[in-house]
């Protein structure tokens, strides 16, 4: 049904290696769809929560650096801007270098939101891990995070 041109070329050259990559893409999808869905959902959305961690993470933006950066439609993120700075969790203040510009910076209420939804997460994994996997396990997951995190880094 599929001519061979349509055939995807393979991941790598060594089928244990994409095989690896195959299941370690499937595994951190499927913990972080988890710890997502462990949120509490009278909280802030997932784009809320996106933008507060990119605030966090890198600092002042404009609306226009923000929206590029979190792949969000202008009007999407005028409505996440509109929320977070009524509840106070971000300041909107003019750019010195340019007036027309607004500047976007994180508050201590916006990074304490951002804390409580890590803990929400990090509460529910670390009972999953007592309640699933071994004290070796838990060791050789400890040397994954490392790795994985190296491997992100590369």
């Amino acid at each position: 049904m599929h001519p061979e041109s349509d055939v995807v070329s393979p991941v790598s050259a060594d089928p244990e290696l994409a095989d690896l990559a195959r299941q370690v893409r499937e595994g951190v999808g499927r913990l972080n769809w988890r710890m997502r869905a462990e949120r509490d959902p009278s909280g802030p959305g997932p784009a809320v929560l996106a933008v507060l961690s990119r605030l966090y993470r890198a600092g002042t933006h404009t609306p226009s650096e923000l929206a590029a950066a979190e792949r969000l439609q202008p009007q999407s993120l005028t409505r996440i801007l509109a929320w977070v700075t009524e509840r106070e969790l971000v300041t909107r203040t003019p750019d010195p270098d340019d007036g027309r510009r607004s500047l976007i910076r994180i508050t201590p209420a916006g990074l304490a939101v951002l804390r409580e939804y890590s803990i929400q997460r990090e509460r529910w994994l670390a009972a999953a891990m007592e309640s699933t996997l071994s004290p070796t396990e838990r060791q050789l997951l400890r040397l994954a995070s490392e790795l994985m995190m190296r491997v992100a880094d590369a």
